[in-house]
């Protein structure tokens, strides 16, 4: 038995009317595939030109070890320079992530490559993020501290998606006073008999391939593997829902905060809680 997932609808191109009315208001995904075809970043973006350009920019690293209470909230666990990452992507398999990298921060020239998309949202303009990845490296299943309105872009190789909404988190094992659920559930190929409450929830899959812009609505719980070597750039938009946006306001002002208190206290033993807590709290919705 495999998890209750619909293919995300993909459309070619799509005017702002069409989006908004469409995806936007009922904040429903969708994969749109051609739609970027004029930035320069759609040919001139690869491993070797990010090489040439930031190849002695610090980088953070990330890969799919345990949470620690030793962490802080998106602690690395790893750094160097990002042509000793692609130099590392292009020699040998590697759990190895960038997460977040701020490119009008880090390399300001790379806004040339790029338009901000006119699809109706007003987009964080000083916000636009990388994400490079090693073949089948793969993030845990969470949903973004301030709930955004995301537009995904894939610019190099293959890249495998899994999204649920708000309304399945009882299903998840959502780790409470976290953004993430278990991390021992690989979303690609997961154990039902050992989380059987999966088979509950419904939600959506994907894989994006160069130039595909992935819209993914507020607060959409989000599994990303990289099929192959690969980076992505995400624009966003903050929630206009008025309980999303309380939610990111809490995420980012209490939530983050206490949980960093409780480790600093508790260690392992808090982490250890919400890990059980998460099986707890998920079982009363149902094993069948």
């Amino acid at each position: 038995m495999k998890l209750n997932l619909q293919d995300i609808p993909r459309v070619e191109s799509i005017s702002k009317e069409d989006f908004i009315k469409h995806y936007f208001k009922p904040q429903k995904p969708v994969v749109i595939e051609r739609f970027i075809t004029d930035w320069p970043a759609f040919t001139k973006w690869d491993l070797d030109y990010f090489k040439e350009l930031a190849g002695d920019k610090m980088v953070s690293l990330y890969d799919d070890r345990p949470v620690s209470h030793q962490d802080g909230f998106n602690q690395p666990h790893a750094k160097m320079t990002l042509g000793e990452y692609v130099d590392l992507l292009k020699s040998e398999p590697t759990k190895y992530r960038i997460f977040l990298w701020n490119i009008l921060k880090e390399v300001p020239e790379l806004q040339n490559d790029f338009k901000h998309l006119d699809l109706g949202l007003k987009l964080l303009k000083k916000l636009p993020m990388l994400f490079f990845g090693g073949k089948d490296s793969h993030t845990f299943m969470h949903y973004d501290i301030d709930l955004a309105n995301i537009f995904h872009i894939h610019f190099y190789g293959e890249k495998e998606i899994i999204l649920f909404d708000q309304k399945q988190n009882k299903y998840l094992y959502k780790v409470p006073h976290a953004l993430i659920t278990r991390e021992d559930i690989d979303f690609s190929n997961p154990d039902l008999e050992k989380w059987p409450a999966l088979k509950h929830a419904k939600g959506f899959k994907t894989q994006l391939n160069h130039g595909e812009i992935l819209y993914m609505p507020e607060g959409y719980w989000h599994y990303m593997k990289y099929k192959t070597t690969g980076f992505s750039m995400s624009l966003r938009a903050i929630p206009r829902n008025p309980k999303n946006l309380a939610k990111a306001i809490y995420n980012f002002f209490i939530m983050r905060f206490f949980d960093n208190a409780m480790r600093r206290i508790n260690g392992q033993k808090w982490i250890d809680w919400k890990n059980e807590q998460a099986i707890l709290r998920t079982s009363k919705y149902g094993t069948s």
